[in-house]
């Protein structure tokens, strides 16, 4: 039906420091959502090659030292080059399977140097085209010392049947100029995407919906003790006061009255799938529409930079 979307979020566990295979996983989410009609799925925030846990477990802000930059120099030896085409295998399922997909990278920037890395989140049409690659605006506490902040560029929305789809990383989702930025394109299917855990996702997922009065898709990825790779770099010294689950999980999904439709599922690995359906919108926003008959832009008005930034402009 047009106005329904049957979403898949792919609640699963990176390979961590390994882009090769964590990508062999996003793959094979892609083809189960396929082989179920799935119309749209959703991947956690940085889960290929994984989130930097280890930051906080080996004293990351420790000045010069050799742990510190042996493991962030394998992070970004892991992290995904566009432009180098290493999308190009989930880009050719999205158009196999004719679903769009919304997937959380580490991204190494060519256009700013190809040293430094972003957490981005890639939206890829049903048609195995890239149309938006959003670099997070401000990664969080720990986060800044290994990602750079993003720009702008990404805060694109896209029509998916009779939905507008946007979406942010992790906790820009606090953010609310951010948030009213994708309201004002029309962005009626938020896409929230996190590492991991409930304790993000179980408030604001039903705020953003009640604020916006759009469907609000939460989706985090899982994280134990156990998944550290044998060949991760100082390994010992992360599990020394390692937790034993370091992201639960905590994918869910809200309606446009804030109300779940999904709960948080928690310590479940594989995909979650769910129906909605676009009338919902249109029945909420009767009593409230933030960028609509509920605002004075008269009085307060967001202006909004979308040019991708980068350091040197060349004229040659």
């Amino acid at each position: 039906m047009e106005n329904t979307l049957k979403i898949a979020m792919a609640q699963i566990s990176p390979v961590l420091l390994n882009k090769i295979e964590t990508l062999k996983k996003v793959e094979y989410s892609i083809i189960e959502a396929g082989k179920k009609d799935c119309e749209l799925i959703v991947f956690g925030e940085a889960l290929v090659p994984g989130y930097p846990f280890w930051v906080a477990l080996t004293g990351g802000a420790e000045w010069d030292t050799k742990v510190n930059k042996k493991l962030h120099a394998e992070y970004v030896r892991n992290s995904i080059q566009i432009e180098e085409g290493e999308l190009d295998s989930i880009c050719k399922l999205a158009k196999q399977h004719n679903i769009a997909v919304y997937l959380g990278i580490m991204e190494r920037a060519k256009n700013r140097g190809g040293h430094s890395i972003y957490a981005s989140l890639v939206y890829i049409n049903a048609l195995g085209e890239i149309k938006s690659v959003h670099r997070k605006l401000q990664p969080t506490y720990d986060e800044r010392l290994t990602w750079s902040p993003g720009d702008g560029n990404g805060l694109q929305v896209h029509s998916l049947k009779q939905f507008t789809v946007g979406g942010l990383n992790c906790w820009e989702n606090w953010m609310p100029l951010p948030r009213t930025a994708l309201y004002g394109l029309g962005e009626n299917l938020h896409i929230a995407v996190w590492p991991g855990s409930d304790h993000n996702t179980k408030d604001i997922t039903r705020f953003i919906a009640r604020e916006s009065r759009s469907f609000v898709v939460s989706v985090s990825s899982l994280m134990t003790k156990e998944m550290f790779p044998k060949n991760t770099p100082h390994l010992d010294l992360i599990l020394k006061d390692c937790p034993d689950v370091l992201a639960n999980g905590g994918s869910c999904i809200a309606g446009p009255d804030g109300e779940w439709i999904i709960e948080p599922v928690l310590h479940k690995e594989g995909l979650i799938i769910q129906e909605i359906d676009f009338n919902r919108v249109y029945e909420e926003r009767q009593n409230f529409d933030p960028v609509g008959h509920y605002s004075r832009p008269d009085v307060t008005k967001l202006t909004v930079n979308r040019e991708r930034q980068s350091t040197v402009e060349y004229k040659d």
